[in-house]
């Protein structure tokens, strides 16, 4: 199942051969297959294998420059897909027709396929490391081989294609002392190899931490995001980033190109090769690049598609993505980079008089606003440099655009939070609240 596979099909030139015949001026077919195996353990056990496997089919058309888009799943029907999107076109102002010539069309394949059989023992490992040191906890993960083949072609003479491969794990870890219930969770993405013992060694740590149970006190602290928490301030970040929302004015640094706006010791940035979410073109077939958004605090760059890009007078950066195969392209990040600090996650914490650890949450971020307030699923109290003990029944508020104002040091400890690739960080000024406060 490769991409030479998905070259070699004849249903994407149907396609625009038949919608060019049909009366439209262009058109484009976006064609997605994946191949999943996925491995469950529940309760320390292994529990199920599966194997899952998707197709679908997008064709966006435009005649008399009006944009319609039809999706099909499976087996496809040329003919129909086509009148269902030149009817649909009808319905549709009309709008510049905003299609790549890229005339790159080979791309390496990227990551590699491993057996189920890998994955099992992956997961058995990794369920051995914890219990070998708490025995009563109870295990469930699920590990993961995705192989995920993407092609675009349209009538100006693109064809690019590609395939991902990717490796990914979640486990948690269910810990019940009486009335006191603690799930504690972690996982992994990866291209090539996953780290069983990696994984079960997050968690043994939080599981350690964790031992006590202690009350929070109210008030202004400073408060450590772990690298796995700390992807709630990046949300915010990446939306204000957005060229749409810069457009419509709605991004609070819509007219600050050029200025600070963050703390000095934030570099912010998109690699095209980074990580396992990097992509050698994006949803409309241009080629992705690197891009600095925020450079020692300053604001240099903002994302976009092709149309948002030229409503913007900046042109395409390469992000326009497809949030469904169903969607047009919109501005979208693929990977998104935090340059971390030196600090290990340790030394963060001695650096602490007094704060909390947030390493999981209830809740989203504050969204374009920056405004949050979440409950700490999973978080610490610190005091003189150390970890004292878990707390619970806890509340930390405050906005993202503030505190990235306020930050006091960053991590070296910088690892994947879905694609988000973020250090361990410490803020000052959030308000924290705390049920026996």
């Amino acid at each position: 199942m490769g991409s030479a596979k998905l070259s070699q099909d004849t249903l994407a030139e149907q396609l625009l051969e038949l919608a060019l015949k049909s009366g439209a001026e262009a058109a484009e077919v976006y064609q997605s297959r994946s191949l999943s195996r996925p491995v469950f353990f529940e309760a320390n056990r292994l529990k199920q294998l599966e194997t899952s496997q998707s197709e679908g089919t997008a064709l966006r058309l435009w005649r008399n420059g009006r944009p319609g888009l039809t999706v099909a799943y499976g087996s496809v029907d040329p003919q129909g897909m086509v009148e269902r999107a030149l009817v649909l076109s009808q319905l549709n102002h009309p709008e510049p027709v905003e299609l790549s010539r890229n005339s790159e069309k080979y791309y390496p394949d990227l990551g590699e396929a491993v057996p189920v059989e890998k994955l099992i023992d992956w997961g058995k490992n990794a369920i051995a490391i914890v219990r070998e040191f708490y025995p009563d906890v109870l295990c469930n993960s699920d590990w993961e081989c995705d192989v995920e083949n993407t092609r675009l072609i349209n009538s100006k003479g693109l064809d690019c294609h590609y395939t991902d491969t990717t490796l990914s794990c979640y486990m948690s870890a269910e810990w019940v002392r009486g009335d006191d219930f603690l799930s504690v969770a972690d996982g992994q993405t990866q291209r090539g190899e996953l780290e069983p013992a990696r994984v079960a060694n997050q968690i043994l740590q939080r599981l350690n931490w964790a031992k006590e149970n202690v009350s929070t006190p109210s008030g202004r602290f400073p408060v450590l995001f772990t690298s796995k928490a700390a992807d709630m301030l990046w949300g915010t970040v990446q939306a204000a980033l957005n060229g749409k929302q810069v457009l419509e004015k709605a991004s609070p640094w819509a007219e600050k190109k050029g200025l600070p706006v963050v703390a000095p010791s934030l570099t912010l940035y998109q690699n095209p090769q980074a990580g396992p979410y990097s992509c050698p073109f994006d949803d409309e077939g241009n080629p992705t690049k690197s891009l600095i958004f925020i450079e020692n605090g300053i604001l240099r760059n903002f994302y976009s598609d092709r149309t948002i890009g030229r409503q913007l007078g900046i042109g395409s950066t390469g992000n326009g993505f497809r949030p469904g195969l169903g969607s047009y392209p919109t501005p979208g990040l693929f990977n998104f980079l935090i340059q971390p600090g030196k600090a290990t996650l340790q030394e963060l914490i001695q650096d602490m008089d007094e704060g909390l650890i947030v390493d999981q949450m209830l809740g989203g971020g504050g969204g374009i606003s920056g405004d949050f307030s979440i409950n700490i699923d999973l978080g610490y109290l610190v005091k003189k440099g150390q970890i004292i003990g878990r707390v619970k029944d806890t509340m930390v508020a405050g906005n993202v655009y503030t505190a990235l104002k306020q930050i006091v040091k960053l991590g070296g400890d910088a690892d994947w939070n879905g694609s988000c690739y973020t250090p361990s960080l410490i803020v000052e000024g959030l308000s924290t609240t705390g049920k026996n406060s």
